[in-house]
């Protein structure tokens, strides 16, 4: 493989894995959950309770979370926790909350985002 391919290839999965962390990252309850899951891991009960949504809206989010590589499952007994599926998402996490952007308040404000 020439130098160029091989920057290219890994460019380009660095790209897909960029683009899953931001889909994971644009829904409020997937972020929440992996900010929940950055701190410990967690049942999928005790995650849909602490963020007040319904186990099958968390079931189908750690779904998602899950195809996108972020969490994985853990068995354990006739249960199941969720964790980070690497040990450098939680610093990417917190270095992401340090990260202090400077919005224009009439941009992307929700359903009416000008920014595209």
């Amino acid at each position: 493989m020439t130098d160029d391919l091989a920057t290219e290839t890994a460019t380009l999965t660095h790209t897909a894995a960029l683009a899953r962390l931001g889909h994971a990252l644009s829904d409020e309850t997937r972020a929440r959950v992996l900010l929940s899951l950055r701190e410990a891991p967690a049942y999928p009960s005790d995650l849909a309770a602490s963020l007040g949504v319904s186990r099958q809206v968390m079931s189908n989010q750690l779904a998602c979370l899950r195809g996108c590589g972020l969490v994985e499952a853990v068995p354990d007994g006739r249960r199941t926790s969720y964790r980070l599926a690497s040990e450098h998402l939680a610093p990417a996490l917190g270095d992401l909350l340090r990260l202090v952007l400077v919005v224009d308040p009439a941009c992307c404000s929700g359903d009416d985002c000008t920014c595209a």
